[in-house]
């Protein structure tokens, strides 16, 4: 493992900016990742994107999303939303409580079912599919 493997990053949302731009923080390449921090009454750009989806994470506070022709979506912590590239929306902040969100965003194929696992830290040969290796056993109480 080199230190390019490997990258942390703490959430912030009082730094002060609506965006912590947490990709460059942790040198992601293949998809956007950011948090987003609106206050109270704020809101973001209208905006669309050539080909990039975008999923929205409700850490705290209310997520108002409201998309072209009037419709409008709220949610609460703990709800998830996915638009689609071509989807004109704006990100509102209508309440009194601080917004925090996370942002992703990418576009193309996803690489799904690529990992391998092992039953333990001994590297039995090249792996396996993890759903053929069972879940271990839980750390034992204190």
């Amino acid at each position: 493992m080199t230190e390019q493997d490997v990258a942390f990053a703490t959430l912030n949302p009082d730094i002060g900016e609506r965006f912590q731009r947490l990709r460059n923080e942790l040198g992601v390449t293949s998809f956007g990742l950011n948090l987003m921090v609106l206050e109270p009454r704020q809101r973001s750009r209208v905006h669309v994107h050539g080909r990039q989806e975008e999923v929205y994470i409700v850490q705290q506070g209310e997520l108002t999303l409201l998309f072209e022709g009037g419709e409008e979506h709220v949610l609460g912590p703990g709800r998830v939303a996915r638009v689609g590239p071509a989807v004109r929306r704006q990100l509102v902040n209508r309440g009194s409580e601080r917004l925090v969100l996370i942002a992703l965003g990418g576009h193309g194929e996803h690489e799904g079912r690529d990992a391998r696992a092992w039953d333990s830290w001994e590297k039995e040969g090249d792996g396996r599919s993890p759903q053929e290796v069972p879940w271990p056993d839980d750390l034992p109480s204190p």
